[in-house]
């Protein structure tokens, strides 16, 4: 495999998301209010956990850390295909798209890890609830998620520079809507089953390790659900946890459509892609909110402007 100081393409042209011309200005308009329904939804449930002392737990602290997530992932992709929509405007320089894959598969394995320890928060909070006080202190909490952003850095360090070393010689035109790895991978002048072979074996394992662990907090928090004699107890377990396993089967579905299966369906993959980029994180705060009695009476109290006291 050669790499290095080949590279000599300068900017990379995306294709976008194939689609009639007439359909230009309506998509726009279709993708700017999910972006913007997006940026507010999410930056709501942010401005609502930080100004309500009721929401000052480890399960909302996370929370706020996965609406930051989603805005920052639908940022780092929407504007770009919007000004492709209205101005045709497809060139991306050779180091914007460095910085976007870097910070797309940054702030997804990000993600990752945090839905599994959004898991094991609700694993202490049920399974062990005298214990959880004293487990789940404010500094372990920060620890934890500061954790998950340091992961999320060095895998995207590792992929990114795993890739960019490669040369760029030939064609730039990405045949897809922003820079991620299977379309980059395409433009390389060289041999990439040793990078194919490592992405898959990479992203695989933390995707299917972070599953399993998630898939375990949960049956041990099903068993402890079903051992409460209470019915309403029982119903406000299962409504706390609802949310999150809809949130991570939204995830992990589209995520090993695109990287963890052989071969390539590139039309098909574009439409998934655009579900996971700009759909999921819009669907999330919509779920957490609809699925979460103490979020929906702090956007009410939120709405009525009303002073929240501890």
């Amino acid at each position: 495999m050669q790499s290095g100081n080949q590279t000599s393409v300068s900017h990379f042209i995306l294709v976008g998301l194939h689609h009639p011309p007439q359909l230009g200005v309506p998509l726009f308009l279709a993708f700017l209010v999910i972006y913007l329904l997006t940026v507010s939804g999410n930056g709501l449930i942010i401005l609502t956990v930080l100004v309500d002392i009721r929401l000052h737990r480890p399960m909302y602290w996370f929370l706020c850390h996965l609406s930051f997530l989603d805005l920052t992932i639908s940022s780092a992709i929407v504007p770009k295909m919007l000004s492709g929509f209205l101005l045709d405007s497809r060139i991306i320089s050779f180091g914007g798209c460095v910085i976007q894959l870097f910070s797309f598969h940054f702030l997804g394995c990000t993600e990752c890890f945090l839905y599994t320890l959004m898991a094991y928060d609700r694993f202490l909070a049920i399974c062990k609830p005298l214990h959880y006080a004293t487990i789940m202190t404010r500094s372990v909490c920060n620890y934890l998620a500061l954790g998950t952003w340091i992961g999320g850095t060095i895998h995207s360090l590792f992929q990114t520079s795993f890739i960019f070393r490669l040369p760029f010689c030939g064609p730039n035109r990405v045949d897809y809507f922003f820079c991620d790895i299977p379309a980059v991978l395409r433009l390389v002048c060289a041999d990439t089953t040793i990078n194919e072979l490592v992405t898959f074996v990479d992203i695989g394992f933390l995707a299917l390790t972070c599953f399993m662990l998630i898939l375990t907090s949960y049956g041990y928090i099903v068993a402890a659900i079903l051992r409460i004699r209470s019915a309403d107890g029982r119903r406000n377990a299962f409504s706390t946890c609802a949310a999150h396993l809809t949130v991570v089967i939204v995830y992990y579905v589209p995520c090993t459509f695109i990287y963890l299966r052989p071969g390539s369906q590139e039309p098909l993959d574009g439409v998934v892609a655009v579900f996971y980029t700009v759909i999921t994180p819009l669907l999330n705060p919509i779920i957490y909110t609809l699925r979460n009695k103490q979020m929906k009476a702090a956007l009410r109290r939120l709405g009525g402007l009303r002073e929240v006291h501890p």
